[in-house]
């Protein structure tokens, strides 16, 4: 069973997933959301990959160098062994700029014997739409595309060049490497330089590891997770992609297909308060700087996710000739959900702004933009969170009065009235905070059963939705609310099976969902944990542990009776939600506080 048992490596620029076996099966270059150059996990006779094939009966070991982004793949067989490491630079300057080019090197250390190996290097650049030609030359080995979009990509190293080329066997007798570059080098790459790039790399996630807070629990899971998180803040930007992949499916054969390889500001927003709660608060103030890039001052409209370059429009379309994971098609690039209306959206930007201000409010020099920004939120809110939209799940054809949506619009006007009243905007602060109010009484009254007093999915259903259980996070509900109570029960009730969570289960427009959204899982661990269920909830939390792949990673869904991992991967989604279930049950009090609002 394939259980997406791949290590991700990466710089903040782009990032390759590499299976147990050390084959590169994905991989875009120079950017995340470039064409790719290796999309084996997508169709595994035509899309290329990067393997490395040892000859003989060989164990395969997989784990990352603790504490880094650094993959290392051991390969053993009696007296003869060897590992790779791979990794893609990254790592500050002396004149204080990062490093992070789009390259990936595979640095092979010889270990013992003399292991013989195949090389099986076949790029096949713009998501292999089209033939590729190779040129072997002085310095490296090229391969481009001969029709269609022009792409190329170098390979530089000190094996022969034509074993390499042609798969041949080649016998591993010293340490030696393999330099994949999106860019012709100006100066060849040696051995020395690929040994001193993985040591200043490696010295680079030691460090930035050492900055995050020390818990008394999860502590591995909880760095790893982090890890994660930062691979996926891209560089240029401040932007934080959702996954690394598209179209891997929600389930096998569905074609619940999406590319995620975008910023979604609602899944980047919970990153930046979950990194920020950590202790990496540069992450946080360069993602506050992405926000009022794309923020329209004075329009209202905003879009639920974006390109990381802030570039381009997200078309949506199909790429035919992949054979998709598993079989399981369409093959996508591009997000149609970019053009839906989903009012949640801006609940989680002003939480997101104001927790950035908080935390930086001392070192800000945009506070005019912010108010600027603040404001037209705000507005936008007030003139349409009574209207219809496609909920946190994006559903593509109904819109209705979704519960979740209209306990984010108040959200909004709660952190905007908090915004106004640090800005000393006093009849601002309560103007808001009136249009907050009516809102509550609204929701009560409209998305809670009155019989069984628990928040529904939508205005006047009787159907359970997860997402609800972040009403106490964000403070619209107190964990002692008997509201609140209810619904964690109730959701637990319906949504739980054999420990995993659904979204939930009414059909939507592609049928009822088959599969456990990993995030939703998470959501429920807190929420029982909270209403007084620790025992429960702390055994839920360890048991789901187990479902992570071998080096501890999580995609976006769950299967629920074989357990294996589905969806994109990883999911930034998933080790938000993670992380902070982990603090949660660490019993930390620094995160139980009860959260004080603005009352005029």
């Amino acid at each position: 069973m394939n259980n997406l048992n791949y290590g991700i490596i990466g710089n903040c620029k782009s990032a390759a997933l590499i299976d147990r076996s050390g084959s590169i099966d994905w991989c875009c270059l120079p950017n995340f959301d470039s064409a790719s150059i290796f999309a084996r996990i997508l169709d595994r006779q035509n899309g290329g990959c990067f393997r490395i094939e040892p000859l003989g009966e060989y164990r395969i070991d997989q784990e990352y160098i603790n504490k880094t982004n650094i993959l290392v793949t051991q390969f053993s067989c009696g007296d003869h062994a060897f590992e790779l490491i791979d990794f893609m630079p990254r790592y500050k300057t002396e004149d204080g700029l990062y490093h992070c080019p789009p390259d990936i090197v595979r640095y092979i250390r010889h270990l013992s014997g003399t292991p013989e190996v195949r090389i099986h290097y076949q790029p096949r650049p713009a998501y292999a739409q089209h033939p590729t030609r190779v040129e072997i030359a002085d310095e490296f080995i090229k391969h481009l595309t001969v029709k269609g979009q022009y792409e190329s990509v170098y390979l530089y190293t000190d094996l022969p060049f034509e074993a390499v080329a042609n798969a041949q066997p080649i016998r591993i007798e010293r340490d030696g490497f393999l330099l994949l570059s999106y860019n012709q080098k100006l100066i060849r790459p040696d051995l020395d330089w690929i040994q001193l790039e993985f040591e200043r790399t490696k010295v680079y996630w030691l460090g930035w590891v050492a900055k995050t807070k020390v818990f008394t629990h999860y502590q591995k899971e909880v760095e790893r997770s982090s890890l994660v998180l930062k691979l996926l803040a891209y560089q240029k930007t401040g932007a934080i992609l959702a996954a690394v992949t598209t179209s891997l499916p929600e389930t096998i054969g569905d074609v619940r297909n999406w590319d995620y390889r975008y910023c979604w500001i609602r899944d980047a927003s919970m990153t930046i308060t979950t990194l920020a709660r950590l202790g990496h608060f540069n992450v946080a103030k360069r993602f506050l700087q992405f926000i009022l890039d794309i923020v329209p001052y004075k329009d209202e409209k905003i879009q639920i996710l974006y390109p990381i370059d802030h570039r381009g429009q997200l078309v949506e379309r199909e790429l035919p000739w992949l054979a998709g994971y598993e079989q399981s098609r369409p093959v996508r690039i591009g997000n149609a959900a970019a053009r839906q209306r989903q009012n949640d959206i801006y609940g989680v930007l002003l939480d997101a702004i104001y927790q950035s201000l908080m935390i930086f409010h001392h070192t800000l020099n945009n506070k005019d933009d912010i108010w600027t920004v603040v404001r037209t939120l705000a507005r936008h809110v007030r003139n349409n969170w009574k209207k219809l939209d496609s909920s946190i799940w994006e559903f593509r054809t109904e819109q209705k009065h979704y519960t979740f949506s209209k306990i984010l619009c108040w959200v909004a006007m709660d952190r905007a009235a908090r915004i106004a009243y640090f800005f000393q905007k006093k009849a601002d602060a309560e103007s808001f905070a009136r249009t907050r109010d009516e809102m509550k009484v609204d929701i009560l009254k409209k998305g809670c059963d009155p019989t069984a007093r628990m928040l529904t999915q939508f205005y006047g259903g009787t159907s359970m939705d997860a997402s609800n259980l972040l009403s106490q996070q964000y403070g619209f509900l107190s964990h002692k609310d008997p509201i609140y109570i209810n619904t964690v029960l109730r959701s637990f009730e319906e949504l739980c099976k054999d420990g995993l969570m659904y979204r939930y289960k009414t059909p939507d427009d592609f049928g009822v969902p088959q599969s456990s959204f990993t995030i939703c899982t998470f959501w429920m661990i807190k929420s029982l944990y909270l209403v007084g269920r620790e025992k429960q909830a702390v055994e839920m939390f360890e048991q789901v542990l187990k479902y992570s792949n071998h080096v501890g990673l999580f995609s976006e869904d769950i299967d629920f009776s074989s357990k294996r991992l589905l969806g994109n991967f990883p999911q930034g989604y998933s080790h938000i939600a993670l992380i902070d279930t982990a603090l949660t049950l660490s019993e930390s009090p620094e995160w139980h506080k009860e959260t004080e609002h603005f009352q005029p």
